[in-house]
């Protein structure tokens, strides 16, 4: 009877490490020694000296030009009508160091890197730069893999968000800018922003970040650094607050609101002036004044006085007068001298 056919077993089994990468970047890992030497700083090579190591520097190189060219790529897909200068700029934003180390942040690369004590003792699973420069020797490794499919699959998952930043025209503010800026307009108010908490040790913190805006918090966040906190605090309160913007005002109606003035309201009449009351007046005073606003006034607008009533002459007044007229008048002829 034959013995049964046996599995052949590798000749050597896979590191641990790098069964972990493979579970936490969801793509297959083909070449092992490479995908362990892209985790592999040089303070670990040169404290392991004679077993044959390999440290991430030159996968660093190529996973650089990998990434520039895989970026590129999409780009040229997303935008086909933007100019050389514009998609250069574009693509310094996206794979800058910053956005490189948050790639590897969430993948939690710091846990899988082979640091040498000093680099160990001094935070070196949380420095940017170290972690940038192992995001792209784990590129590199999937690059030689299996070309350059992986990568942009990669890329996808990580960088759609900042493809789709840059075609709205937002890449260059982060979210605490963009907050800044909507509250700004809307509300007219400034968000504030508060440590709740810290965790773990001084070289490897956790910040909790409360974010609040007109006295309510409407975002909280944590991260590796107060910075990190806050951004991820801010991304959630934009969210929210974007969502609660467009169920209150669909965007048309916003921008008739903001593109189409008002009309200038109409003139309003002059008030009318108030009616002076009027006192009561005697009878005999009223149809006084009745008569005096009768009487024509001059041309300097002054009021004549009324004219006086002649009394009454007495007799001998009539006999003077009448004396005095037939003297001076010239008409009067002298009497005859009566005869005797």
């Amino acid at each position: 009877m034959e013995p049964p056919e046996q599995c052949p077993r590798p000749a050597h089994p896979r590191d641990p490490i790098v069964d972990a990468l493979q579970a936490r970047l969801s793509l297959p890992i083909v070449n092992d020694r490479i995908s362990l030497a892209a985790l592999t700083h040089k303070s670990f090579v040169n404290e392991h000296r004679g077993e044959g190591l390999l440290d991430n520097e030159r996968l660093e190189f190529l996973g650089d030009a990998v990434i520039d060219l895989a970026v590129s790529h999409r780009l040229m897909e997303r935008f086909p009508e933007a100019r050389e200068g514009e998609l250069s700029k574009i693509r310094a934003a996206v794979v800058d160091e910053a956005g490189l180390a948050r790639m590897a942040r969430e993948l939690d690369l710091g846990a899988l890197l082979r640091l040498g004590r000093g680099e160990e003792l001094t935070g070196g699973r949380q420095k940017s730069s170290l972690l940038a420069d192992a995001m792209e020797a784990v590129v590199a490794a999937l690059y030689l893999g299996g070309g350059l499919e992986p990568v942009l699959t990669l890329l996808d998952r990580f960088l759609g968000e900042s493809f789709a930043c840059a075609a709205a025209g937002t890449l260059d503010r982060d979210y605490k800018t963009q907050l800044q800026e909507l509250a700004q307009s809307r509300l007219r108010a400034s968000p504030r922003y508060r440590v709740i908490a810290e965790h773990g040790p001084d070289h490897s913190k956790v910040f909790e970040v409360e974010l609040e805006l007109k006295g309510d918090v409407i975002g909280r966040g944590a991260g590796k650094s107060k910075k990190d906190a806050e951004q991820a605090a801010a991304k959630l309160a934009l969210e929210a607050m974007n969502g609660r913007l467009a169920e209150v005002k669909p965007p048309l109606e916003a921008a008739l609101a903001v593109t189409e003035p008002a009309p200038p309201p109409e003139p309003e009449p002059p008030p009318a002036a108030p009616e002076e009351p009027e006192s009561p007046v005697h009878p005999e005073s009223k149809a006084k004044g009745a008569a005096e606003r009768a009487e024509p006034t001059s041309s300097a607008g002054s009021r004549r006085k009324p004219a006086q009533k002649a009394r009454p002459a007495s007799a001998g007044t009539r006999a003077r007068k009448t004396v005095s007229r037939r003297v001076a008048s010239p008409r009067s002829r002298p009497r005859k001298p009566a005869k005797k």
